[in-house]
């Protein structure tokens, strides 16, 4: 007991107290700013560098949706585009995550578009099946720690379980293959009534790097309700506990 006891003092308090004001490295990007008065053929400089197409060649907006966060137009473009370490950027329709020229303010989910039923229901506690669709297991790991003794997401009832009969709604990472395609959508008749849906990164917004492979098959995505993207790549515990805190109105 007594080298239990001197473990425990030696490591201190490890949880974060608050999950909502919680400060984070200045290297992490997170939500983008984008300078009013980017030119045309910066645009089309960021446009040409982006990978995944995130960049919006007419106006120089950027789809969280797809960007990967790489940093990549921002290094070219010091003066017309920087990434902040706001990592509030879950939202609740998918046009809230383009952010565009001049908008410098918080990135919140639009609380008109919350289901009344997810926050009667929900708010007490949310149980979540995890579906990786092909995923590259950097979002899986960032989902387990979310659950870890820093970040502690069960303090607010929100917890992943092992079965989809136990859970109220899935949580997809992953572009959706099309190995795994018939798999979610198993997986989701599974889950009871009524029951939400939330994607998280970049592979399950908007497909990643490969869009448009025919290895992908994202049916699934384009014809169900998403009640909360959080983009990310992949995306910080921090910005899918804050995501679904914002959702059930914690």
């Amino acid at each position: 007991m007594l080298k239990e006891i001197r473990i425990l003092s030696q490591h201190g308090r490890q949880y974060i107290p608050d999950l909502r004001k919680q400060s984070v490295a200045a290297r992490f990007r997170g939500r983008p700013v984008i300078a009013t008065g980017i030119t045309a053929a910066e645009t089309e400089k960021a446009a040409t560098i982006c990978p995944v197409n995130a960049v919006d060649r007419r106006n120089g907006s950027i789809d969280l949706g797809r960007c990967a966060f790489c940093n990549e137009c921002a290094l070219a473009l010091p003066g017309a585009i920087k990434f902040t370490n706001d990592y509030r950027i879950a939202a609740t329709r998918r046009e809230d995550l383009i952010i565009k020229p001049g908008e410098e303010g918080p990135l919140r989910i639009f609380k008109p578009a919350v289901r009344p039923e997810v926050i009667k229901l929900f708010r007490r506690g949310l149980k979540l099946r995890q579906v990786s669709a092909g995923g590259d297991n950097s979002c899986e790991m960032e989902l387990g720690a979310a659950g870890n003794v820093n970040f502690d997401v069960g303090r607010y009832g929100i917890e992943f379980v092992a079965s989809p009969r136990h859970a109220d709604g899935i949580v997809i990472t992953g572009p959706v293959t099309e190995n795994m395609a018939v798999a979610l959508g198993i997986c989701y008749d599974a889950v009871p009534s009524p029951k939400i849906i939330i994607l998280v990164g970049t592979d399950a917004i908007s497909g990643g790097l490969f869009p448009e492979s025919g290895a992908l098959k994202r049916g699934f995505i384009d014809s169900h309700h998403i009640d909360l993207y959080v983009p990310g790549n992949p995306a910080h515990p921090l910005t899918f506990i804050n995501g679904i805190m914002d959702l059930l109105g914690l």
